[in-house]
């Protein structure tokens, strides 16, 4: 419903972490009727937003509640592509659910959710390893394939059957002119990334890193020590943004910030 795409996840016992690309544009690009009908299958809406939708009724509205639609509409167009208002949908899913389950009601999530803006594809690749590695950390699990509820074991399972997860964001391949919409790695670039770290990051074998951790490494410009730390560090590392120097100035710069946090980290992990 959201315009909104899920590039990795990891349900923990006590907390999700989730990797998401807002897709304004294609939020835009959404008729009318398309925007509402999205609203609908997650908010009753309004009285003369149910009225719009029905082909019998809305014949029956006047230019002015039409209007007031329309201005409605718009408002939750801009919601389709908001995290916040993703967040909201999702977590009160999971307490509903929850909740019922365990037969009781009240507050199931303790605070607000926490973001990081993830400024370009080496700040996007560490976190995406670091949120499907959170189970083989944790101990949960002793590699990635049998890490339950993470996007890493749903895509390897898809990918033994030749499928792609339509629940995700696709992997488009390297970056090259004529983009394609998806990440910018190709899937067994980052299927061998993810297995061969967590052989070095899981708590019974952690070691020295030796030379031999995959090549899209070399063109992300990330040293391996480094690529360890990120992947274990990842949320202590940065604080509201993680991207190289130059993209940590422009978001300071944007979000009219006189200091650009996490310029050391970046500089000292990312090149």
């Amino acid at each position: 419903m959201f315009a909104i795409d899920v590039c990795a996840y990891a349900v923990m016992s006590n907390h999700t972490h989730l990797v998401l690309h807002v897709d304004k544009e294609k939020a835009d690009a959404l008729s009318t009727e398309n925007v509402i009908q999205r609203w609908h299958k997650l908010y009753k809406g309004t009285l003369l937003s149910q009225r719009y939708m029905s082909p019998d009724s809305r014949k029956d509205l006047h230019e002015i509640q039409i209007k007031a639609v329309e201005l409605t509409a718009e408002v939750w167009r801009k919601r389709l592509f908001d995290i916040s208002w993703f967040m909201r949908a999702l977590n009160e899913y999971i307490a509903r659910a929850a909740n019922k389950e365990d037969d009781c009601t009240g507050h199931f999530w303790e605070g607000r959710f926490k973001s990081q803006a993830l400024l370009d594809e080496s700040a996007l690749a560490a976190c995406m390893a670091y949120v499907d590695l959170n189970p083989v950390r944790a101990k949960m699990a002793k590699t990635p394939e049998t890490s339950d509820h993470t996007s890493i074991k749903y895509r390897i399972n898809a990918a033994r059957v030749g499928k792609t997860p339509k629940r995700l964001m696709p992997f488009a391949g390297n970056p090259r002119l004529e983009m394609p919409h998806g990440l910018p790695f190709t899937l067994p670039d980052y299927l061998q990334l993810v297995d061969i770290t967590s052989r070095y990051i899981h708590p019974n074998k952690r070691g020295k890193v030796e030379h031999n951790l995959p090549s899209i490494l070399e063109r992300l410009n990330i040293e391996q020590e480094h690529w360890i730390t990120l992947t274990t560090q990842f949320e202590t590392c940065f604080k509201h943004a993680a991207g190289k120097v130059i993209q940590l100035e422009q978001y300071a710069h944007n979000q009219h910030q006189q200091r650009v946090q996490g310029r050391h980290s970046a500089m000292r992990l990312l090149g």
